[in-house]
């Protein structure tokens, strides 16, 4: 897709886009569940009600996180879009022991399925609506490094799954005969689910714990750094270290030292620090960056007890 027309899918407007989509699907769902009496569209309906919940907090997440720092979040609100993927995640879990609750019950009593015609149109008709959002929303995070985005486009990509396992297990049933694949198709979409839940929300508590940059960015950073650093035969007359990075939402964050010759001036010490500042900045859209500067002959460790001697 055309990477300004992602830059202009602004998160929030996808996420309203997503909560239009959910109630879409949620009605489709839920008449092919009603003309079938199937458990596996039942689940499948279920999740789409996770769908609608996930993108209304997600869209308020989101809002919060891009409210501008303030004296009491001096660093932003941007890890606000981590609650947001964590709690589809715990929507999920609870959605997909749900759907075995269900699948249970209806495997040690089969159901007789009714119009299996009408339920398998209308279930595809709401999973290509669903691809298409996931995609494009799928996209977009990668744009705008949006962990609400990122966590509801793959929550809508598992839904597609799930919906594409519930049709497989209607066409089985009907060319079968065997009422029990229905409620069994459903606990495999159940189990399935519950792995994408416990994903997104095992990324949400990396992601609240300060997790470093992704490998590509932090390369992009060590290669810009290297630009600046100087040498003058063996010795380095501008060199870097202790480099710590971590990201927060579409944020990052890099800390590191900067040494340089002891005889230098403060603003030329200064004028450098500007320069290395704005080259990080644009290799790396969104990045924050700290640098303290050092002369050669003094290396700082903080949290070390000769620090503060």
């Amino acid at each position: 897709m055309n990477q300004h027309l992602l830059e202009r899918l602004t998160p929030q407007r996808l996420l309203m886009v997503s909560v239009a989509v959910a109630l879409v699907t949620i009605a489709l769902k839920t008449a092919a569940w009603w003309v079938t009496d199937s458990v596996g569209l039942l689940s499948d309906a279920m999740e789409s009600l996770v769908n609608l919940a996930g993108a209304v907090f997600g869209l308020m997440m989101v809002t919060v996180a891009a409210r501008p720092a303030d004296e009491d979040h001096p660093y932003g609100h941007h890890k606000a879009e981590y609650f947001s993927s964590g709690f589809e995640g715990v929507l999920i879990i609870v959605a997909a022991l749900g759907i075995v609750w269900a699948a249970v019950s209806r495997l040690v009593t089969p159901q007789p399925l009714e119009q299996l015609n009408w339920g398998l149109g209308l279930s595809i008709a709401s999973s290509v609506l669903n691809g298409l959002l996931a995609w494009v929303m799928l996209q977009a995070a990668r744009v705008h490094r949006s962990m609400a985005l990122e966590g509801d486009a793959r929550h809508l990509f598992t839904d597609v799954w799930t919906s594409v396992g519930v049709v497989a297990g209607l066409v089985l049933v009907m060319l079968t005969g065997w009422l029990w694949l229905d409620a069994l198709v459903a606990i495999g979409v159940a189990l399935n689910i519950l792995r994408e839940g416990g994903r997104l929300v095992w990324q949400s508590a990396q992601g609240l714990m300060d997790e470093a940059v992704d490998a590509e960015v932090q390369a992009t950073i060590q290669a810009t750094l290297q630009q600046f650093e100087h040498r003058r035969g063996e010795a380095a007359i501008v060199r870097f270290d202790h480099l710590h990075t971590r990201k927060a939402g579409h944020r990052c964050f890099v800390d590191v030292h900067m040494h340089m010759p002891g005889n230098w001036s403060l603003g030329r010490a200064a004028a450098l620090r500007v320069s290395v500042e704005q080259a990080l900045m644009s290799a790396v859209p969104g990045l924050r960056a700290t640098i303290q500067l050092l002369p050669h002959n003094v290396e700082a460790h903080f949290g070390d007890e000769s620090d503060l001697k």
